[in-house]
């Protein structure tokens, strides 16, 4: 470890020859995946490389180490995968094509489109800032260089422009 923390690459070499296949054991037999085993075991020895001045042999042997830091690194890799797993959605079926939906929904989207297009220049531009950029009309009112009165009145007066058109 020694020679490890004055930057000797052929000490890595040989404690990854003595203790790699231990490591990648534990992380496999952990994660029951061997892809998942080779980067636990690939993140130990990077951090081992970069580390090695903290490693305190007083602690412990470093194979003990080794090991218990794969265990625990292959055991939060599943945590992990256990989480991102329980948020993602739902594998659906898909749904029977429904014309009528469609045909309405590419009605609603012609006549936002239209609605869209009679808004003048400014108006459109504010609002796409807003609500396809997230920006508040402060923001808006830097971007553009108008004041923010001016921005606001922007905004009021495409949203009611886009009201009447859509709901008659």
């Amino acid at each position: 470890m020694r020679r490890l923390a004055q930057g000797d690459e052929s000490a890595l070499a040989t404690l990854y020859d003595r203790y790699a296949g231990l490591v990648y054991s534990v992380a496999r037999r952990v994660l029951g995946d061997a892809g998942a085993a080779e980067e636990v075991m690939q993140d130990l020895f990077y951090q081992l490389w970069w580390k090695a001045r903290d490693y305190d042999a007083a602690r412990g042997g470093l194979g003990a180490w080794l090991l218990v830091s794969a265990r625990n690194r292959a055991i939060d890799r599943l945590r992990q995968r256990k989480r991102a797993e329980a948020l993602a959605p739902e594998q659906v079926a898909p749904l029977a094509f429904d014309l009528e939906s469609s045909v309405a929904q590419a009605e609603l989207i012609s006549r936002v489109k239209s609605a869209l297009g009679g808004l003048s220049e400014s108006q459109r531009q504010a609002l796409e800032l807003a609500y396809f950029e997230g920006m508040t009309h402060s923001e808006i009112s830097q971007r553009t260089g108008e004041p923010l009165g001016t921005v606001k009145t922007r905004l009021r007066a495409a949203l009611q422009a886009l009201r009447q058109v859509l709901n008659p």
